[in-house]
């Protein structure tokens, strides 16, 4: 309680600090450049909402009309790619170079932030928070050559791990998988860390939906006191851990954050749960759609060494899930003034 009263006392100082810039960046703009840019971040935000479930919709009516011979070929062809998700994907160069990152970083801006060398001779698993609603600097700095990750950090390759659920889909499927994400699962990850060999960074968004139902402007909370599973996996693999925070993740879309125990945070809470996705009652900015034009700032913290442990203790992965705490609480702290928080914001896990 005593975070959130530091955080919200505080909202309109990081409201004002990124109204200012993105003023001065939308000044030094065209408006065609503007307008390329809303395109640019639109065309993810359908993408996120709807591109999956209109694909499924679209061959399920195609089954019912003298075309069914396509999507029967290409259930076919996704029955026997089916576990290509869990075996390394089906990474492009050429999608995470598209144009169109480019003009989705510029909108906000996204920057990343290097703190500290990552050896391409070793594996990691890199844990970034918060998820926002839509983990738009993830999105960028992670799964988009435009993000600069190749160049901070060359001879390690990111890779952003995602709902599983969303390879299930049909055609979208192929479209995420081109883009280089993966499912978060253990299979997929385990996949990753051990038959690809070394300079593979994977990103988890730790506190994935549950986190994105607290995600409100001015709030820095982040779930994980009782997320464990990715420290576990990172002994089992030897890969160290790397503390990730987007400053201004979320500024970008104002929610209506439902009050504990409500009846409407009660069904949020069953959806999650049934579906693996929070459904979170959020606006945007122009076309209620797009974002508000905020700076988001990822900063990528320095590695911490974890050693390979064929079946971590409890007791192993606790004393790593604690350094993993306390580094990510560092890196707030250290960066929130130079990223437009307040002195007095604090960092609250839950």
């Amino acid at each position: 309680m005593k975070c959130k009263v530091f955080n919200k006392l505080f909202v309109s100082d990081v409201c004002v600090f990124c109204s200012v810039a993105a003023m001065k960046a939308g000044e030094e703009k065209s408006q065609w450049k503007l307008f390329i840019e809303d395109i640019s971040v639109l065309q993810l935000v359908m993408s996120f909402l709807f591109m999956g479930v209109l694909c499924l919709l679209s061959m399920l009516y195609l089954m019912f009309t003298p075309l069914w011979p396509l999507p029967t070929l290409y259930f076919a062809w996704q029955l026997y790619d089916w576990h290509k998700p869990e075996r390394g994907g089906r990474r492009s160069a050429f999608v995470r170079n598209w144009k169109v990152w480019k003009h989705f970083k510029d909108y906000f801006p996204v920057k990343l932030v290097k703190t500290a060398e990552l050896s391409p001779s070793k594996n990691y698993i890199l844990g970034c928070h918060p998820h926002g609603i839509m983990s738009m600097g993830a999105f960028s700095c992670f799964a988009t050559e435009a993000g600069g990750f190749a160049k901070a950090f060359p001879g390690v390759r990111s890779t952003l791990a995602i709902l599983a659920g969303l390879f299930r889909l049909p055609i979208f499927r192929d479209y995420i998988l081109i883009a280089g994400l993966l499912p978060v699962s253990k299979e997929s990850l385990e996949y990753k860390l051990s038959w690809t060999g070394v300079g593979n960074a994977v990103v988890i968004i730790i506190g994935g939906a549950e986190e994105s139902l607290a995600s409100s402007p001015g709030v820095n909370t982040v779930v994980m006191k009782h997320r464990k599973g990715f420290v576990r996996l990172a002994l089992e693999n030897g890969a160290d851990l790397v503390p990730v925070y987007s400053f201004g993740e979320n500024e970008l879309f104002p929610q209506v954050v439902l009050s504990e125990g409500s009846v409407g945070r009660k069904l949020q809470a069953l959806f999650k749960q049934v579906m693996g996705f929070a459904p979170c009652i959020f606006t945007g900015g122009r076309w209620l759609l797009l974002p508000y034009r905020r700076p988001v700032i990822t900063v990528v913290g320095s590695p911490i060494s974890v050693p390979y442990v064929c079946n971590p203790s409890e007791e192993q992965v606790d004393h790593y899930h604690m350094l993993y705490m306390e580094a990510l609480s560092k890196l707030f702290h250290t960066h929130k003034t130079s990223c437009g928080l307040s002195e007095t914001h604090q960092l609250c896990i839950i």
